[in-house]
């Protein structure tokens, strides 16, 4: 296989890559929550808002990096290519529309999502304001995915950390007024944040001109197969489906976390925050996996891919494992860092032993899951999304934790049930071997172009 498609050579720079965002996203959250922990908590809900919103460009990003992995294992560079330059388009125009929507319309939405009056205008000024630049987000999401697929997974990883050094620079300055800047508050973080992915999406824009063997030009935007985008779309609507039940499913828990209270919507930012470094290495070992196994499978090469999935999941174990011990031991005080409100961290303590639980079942479902996703095996994990996260992570959520008052405790054990059932259930679909299978009985591809050259 090509050493550039190996795990470790694939998994180390997204590794890099979470981690410094992850670190920096800290810092910002910390800053923010200098401004006051009701800016953290509208920071909190919006970013679930918008994360519920990138599915909608995202389905196509992530259908076509799939796909472009695929190709590229098959030495079809010129389609690789092609579905690379649709995918941008598209999404770049679905980005578009979205900063429309929430540039016009914070005030009705936030009435939606049920946000109490006290947070209403920090909560317009961030979502209008940073939701305005939406489109920029669309452009860094399409460009780095597809970007990655072709097996550079370095080039995204500095851009994206260059992103976030220069909106950790610029929130420094426009929060505090350093730098002879203003002091605009949680203004200024909209700003420094649009102007960090302006940077980012020009970087990332220029790369992917040079990504495929032949330079992508201005007129080859033009550019429309239909037989192609199809199979983009057939791909990446599960994805999508799929992801939007993720995300629909946490921003329902927001809403719910926004009627127990401010304190309680808090204290789920904070802890987002630590959980993240939990994951991060186990999160880019299934990202990386995920890009393997669609090279290994367009490659025909079933049973190395096959093998790929167990490997990932191992190796992901291991370090999800440890990583929660450690947030377990040191949990309080990583708290102390956000805040000194003695209510909102001993919240937050009251979860530190269930994240021992959440973690794994967060890698087995990952790692599998992405490993189906490879094979475009995506109708299945989509329909165990919608089922578990319909009811396990979202209904169970509102009964555990609002029925019974349960609070932030009932929601995690909600959570933490959806993460295992869906595991064992993408454990149990990848073991039967039904699209790796199919992928066998099928004539090797004709290669029109020569091999790619490293």
């Amino acid at each position: 296989m090509n050493s550039k498609f190996s795990l470790w050579a694939l998994s180390w720079p997204i590794f890099l890559e979470l981690f410094l965002q992850t670190l920096l996203g800290t810092v910002d959250t910390v800053m923010v929550s200098h401004i006051s922990d009701d800016a953290v908590g509208v920071v909190g809900f919006a970013n679930q808002l918008f994360n519920a919103l990138n599915t909608l460009f995202m389905t196509v990003a992530a259908g076509a990096g799939i796909l472009v992995a695929q190709r590229i294992g098959m030495r079809r560079d010129e389609d690789a290519r092609t579905i690379a330059i649709m995918a941008v388009s598209a999404c770049t125009g679905i980005g578009l529309l979205l900063s429309l929507v929430l540039y016009l319309f914070s005030a009705p939405i936030a009435g939606a999502l049920n946000v109490s009056n006290d947070l209403l205008p920090l909560w317009n000024v961030y979502v209008s304001n940073l939701g305005g630049g939406m489109f920029l987000t669309a452009i860094i999401a399409v460009l780095g995915t597809v970007i990655r697929n072709t097996g550079n997974t370095k080039g995204p990883m500095a851009i994206g950390v260059g992103m976030n050094v220069v909106h950790i620079a610029l929130n420094y300055g426009f929060i505090y007024g350093a730098f002879g800047l203003p002091a605009w508050g949680l203004y200024g973080v909209t700003v420094s944040g649009n102007l960090s992915k302006l940077f980012a999406a020009a970087v990332l824009l220029y790369m992917f001109v040079f990504a495929f063997e032949r330079t992508i030009r201005l007129p080859d935007f033009r550019v429309f197969h239909a037989g192609m985008f199809k199979e983009i779309l057939k791909i990446g609507w599960p994805l999508g489906v799929n992801m939007s039940c993720w995300v629909f499913s946490q921003l329902a828990i927001y809403a719910f976390l926004a009627d127990l209270g401010d304190k309680e919507l808090a204290a789920r930012t904070y802890m987002n925050t630590l959980e993240s470094f939990c994951f991060m290495l186990g999160g880019a070992i299934a990202a990386a996996a995920q890009i393997q196994i669609a090279h290994l499978f367009g490659a025909g090469k079933v049973r190395e891919a096959y093998r790929s999935a167990y490997r990932a999941l191992g190796v992901g174990f291991l370090f999800v494992a440890a990583s929660s011990a450690l947030l377990y031991l040191f949990g309080r005080p990583a708290l102390g860092v956000f805040t000194k409100d003695a209510e909102i961290i001993a919240m937050g303590v009251s979860l530190l032993a269930l994240n021992l639980l959440l973690q794994p079942g967060k890698m087995l479902n990952m790692a599998l899951g992405n490993a189906l996703n490879a094979v475009g095996d995506t109708r299945f994990t989509m329909l165990i999304s919608i089922g578990s996260m319909s009811l396990l992570a979202t209904l169970g959520s509102y009964w555990l934790g609002i029925g019974l008052g349960w609070g932030l405790v009932g929601i995690y054990a909600s959570m933490i049930a959806d993460e295992y059932l869906r595991g064992v259930l993408s454990y149990v679909r990848w073991r039967g071997q039904k699209r790796l299978r199919s992928r066998s009985a099928e004539p090797a591809p004709v290669r029109f172009e020569p091999a790619v050259h490293v």
